[in-house]
């Protein structure tokens, strides 16, 4: 008796086995290589190259319109909300947000959307709003922090100033504040970031120009003179960050304290261009 029952023991377990491995049969058929190679590894469009970040141009957009495009800027954040805090470095280490941007050029309507959808605010852009209680107070806690420089080297002090770029559209009360934060920090002495030397015309025209240093597509860099007439410097053909006077053509870039600029003569004609980093030194010959 017990002999059979542990025959039919066995028997049971090796049907259960097999009923099992029967039920995964189908399974293992369907998961072949060949099948999921007609359809699970199959994209519906070749990804970009920096794929699964966000596309660098999708980003590059959403910072460079914050500056100016509301209506882009929410066409944007509705397909990709994750783009309210999207941050690109310009070039050299200068980093700006898209609230950043908004910040620095006194958008006060890109920035109040921004928030709502999720964007950090920051010192900068609380000295926009003309936030007095708040930035007092993150200046008591953190001493010389108004020296902080934000987006392009651009100071505290000038955000506070960009905040009234919209006086038309603010209430008494928020004028009240942003002109109350504005004698605050200019109280402070110091946070109007570097005095730079002045650029005058003569010089800016003979600055301007594209340098090679190769013979790539993008092997170089054009001088050229941004919104706010002052040179900049781009990778060749292309805008890029503000130069910022330092000593006889010496320059510094866009508030990144590690990069130098400067020009070399001959007879008073600029025949070069040395850009100076950590671990590198490109000099390019002017072309044009």
């Amino acid at each position: 008796m017990k002999m059979q029952n542990l025959v039919s023991r066995r028997k049971a377990i090796q049907c259960t086995a097999a009923g099992i491995a029967g039920l995964s049969l189908p399974f293992v058929s369907v998961a072949s290589p060949s099948a999921l190679t007609n359809s699970l590894w199959q994209a519906t469009q070749k990804p970009y190259p920096a794929y699964p970040s966000l596309d660098p141009e999708l980003v590059s957009e959403m910072v460079g319109k914050s500056h100016f495009d509301l209506s882009r800027v929410r066409q944007l954040v509705k397909e990709r909300p994750e783009l309210a805090r999207a941050t690109w470095e310009w070039k050299f280490g200068d980093f700006e947000s898209a609230i950043g941007a908004a910040s620095h050029v006194g958008r006060r309507d890109i920035i109040q959307f921004l928030i709502n959808q999720g964007a950090n605010p920051d010192i900068f852009t609380f000295a926009t709003l003309g936030s007095y209680e708040i930035v007092k107070g993150m200046v008591e806690l953190f001493q010389g922090i108004q020296r902080t420089l934000g987006p392009h080297g651009i100071s505290l002090l000038n955000h506070a100033r960009a905040g009234l770029r919209m006086e038309d559209k603010m209430s008494l009360k928020e004028v009240e504040n942003s002109k109350k934060l504005i004698g605050y920090l200019e109280d402070l002495g110091d946070a109007e970031g570097p005095q730079y030397q002045d650029v005058s015309e003569a010089e800016k025209n003979q600055y301007l120009g594209d340098y090679r240093y190769g013979d790539g597509k993008t092997d170089g860099f054009s001088i050229q003179l941004n919104m706010r007439k002052m040179l900049s410097l781009g990778v060749i053909g292309e805008f890029g960050g503000a130069l910022n006077k330092v000593g006889d053509d010496e320059f510094t870039y866009a508030g990144t304290p590690s990069v130098q600029v400067t020009f070399q003569k001959d007879n008073d004609s600029i025949k070069s261009i040395t850009v100076t980093t950590p671990g590198s030194v490109i000099v390019a010959k002017k072309v044009k």
